[in-house]
């Protein structure tokens, strides 16, 4: 029988849009409670987070490295099992690394790390090591993604052709980043996000998605970046994909698209048929051949694969949405550390969350992206991980 895991987070204080995301999809199912926290670098803020989320004072932390020293004395039956990481960029790997090598298993938004070279560090750490590692690329958490997923490899839509993946936003038109806006300020800044802003923050998502689902690696890139007068990382990029088996493909993604929200899609085209889904609508799915009407799958239904049902709690007509798909990474990591606890095999579905190959690859293609946008030469091979 599984047991309930015990939770601590570094990051997510209060503000922080994605620590509150992460927490109530942790809890949704059950299987974890969320007890400890170094809820911000600012001891203050940290504690005043810790007091709205009823933590127990002395599971209240003023740094990371103070809570991953005393969790580490505690009795196995008190201290944390996991800790989830919701900290910027630049911190991934340092957090990751410390807590995997004190034996916690690591659940980490991404990208994995600031660079491909600690990716690849990551890498042989958690390889080395008996934690399980988790990235919460969490668009593959929706039921309609995994169906899609399920149609690729069952041949409905034959020899693959083309992949076209989007992802416009418009928040980061403005510099918010000169009016104090928290998330503007770090993700625009090269010391803490990285090589790379939009690329790293939802072209991520772009690739993850379209690996997910055709399980196609990018062979090869030609990209074109742009950034807003005053900026000196990407905001915005239109890049030609080379997949490997000669499948071709195009990826956008933007944060100065004015009236976009959250349009994430992704389309793949087949020599039978071709599948699309939308994230602002993402209970649905369509598949799309030449000589029959469109057909629209629907989340919650029989008809479904085992994958797609099993990430579905509520029946057809119910919406489930953004929270519940990183739920379903989370109760996926759950069951996967229960059978390590318990000394049986996860299942193949368990089994079913990014991890840190994902995140490597991830981290390949975005400073690729970079290095190909800076060059007159067409295509820039993916660097190796």
């Amino acid at each position: 029988m599984n047991q309930k895991l015990r939770m601590g987070m570094v990051g997510g204080g209060i503000d922080s849009f994605i620590g509150a995301i992460h927490r109530k999809a942790a809890v949704m199912d059950g299987q974890i409670d969320f007890i400890a926290g170094a809820l911000s670098s600012n001891k203050k803020k940290a504690r005043d987070s810790a007091r709205e989320q009823l933590l127990n004072e002395n599971r209240s932390y003023g740094s990371w490295e103070e809570m991953l020293e005393k969790e580490s004395i505690l009795p196995d039956s008190e201290r944390i099992d996991f800790v989830s990481i919701v900290t910027p960029n630049h911190t991934h790997f340092s957090i990751s690394k410390a807590f995997i090598e004190s034996g916690f298993h690591v659940i980490c938004d991404k990208p994995m790390t600031y660079s491909l070279v600690e990716a690849k560090q990551l890498v042989k750490i958690v390889q080395n090591s008996d934690a399980i590692f988790a990235l919460t690329h969490n668009y593959t958490g929706y039921p309609m993604v995994k169906q899609a997923r399920h149609m690729v490899n069952n041949g409905d839509l034959g020899k693959l052709i083309k992949v076209i993946v989007e992802y416009p936003q418009g928040w980061l038109l403005l510099p918010l980043e000169k009016e104090g806006h928290k998330e503007a300020d770090w993700r625009t800044d090269p010391l803490r996000s990285g090589v790379s802003n939009c690329m790293a923050d939802i072209g991520s998502h772009c690739e993850n998605l379209v690996h997910y689902i055709t399980g196609l690696k990018i062979k090869e890139v030609c990209a074109d970046l742009m950034s807003i007068e005053g900026r000196t990382l990407d905001n915005d990029g239109n890049v030609l994909l080379h997949f490997e088996n000669g499948v071709s493909g195009v990826l956008h993604a933007s944060q100065i698209s004015v009236g976009e929200e959250n349009n994430l899609n992704i389309r793949v085209y087949g020599d039978k048929a071709s599948i699309e889904w939308h994230q602002e609508t993402p209970n649905t799915l369509w598949y799309k051949t030449n000589d029959e009407p469109a057909r629209l799958y629907k989340s919650g239904n029989d008809y479904l694969c085992e994958a797609a049902k099993r990430s579905s709690r509520l029946p057809a007509g119910h919406p489930e949405s953004f929270i519940e798909a990183f739920a379903n990474i989370y109760v996926n990591v759950a069951n996967t550390i229960n059978s390590k606890i318990l000394g049986t095999e996860p299942t193949q579905f368990d089994l079913d969350f990014p991890n840190v190959v994902d995140g490597v690859r991830g981290m390949a293609f975005i400073e690729s992206i970079i290095e190909s946008a800076k060059i007159d030469k067409k295509w820039y091979p993916i660097k190796e991980y």
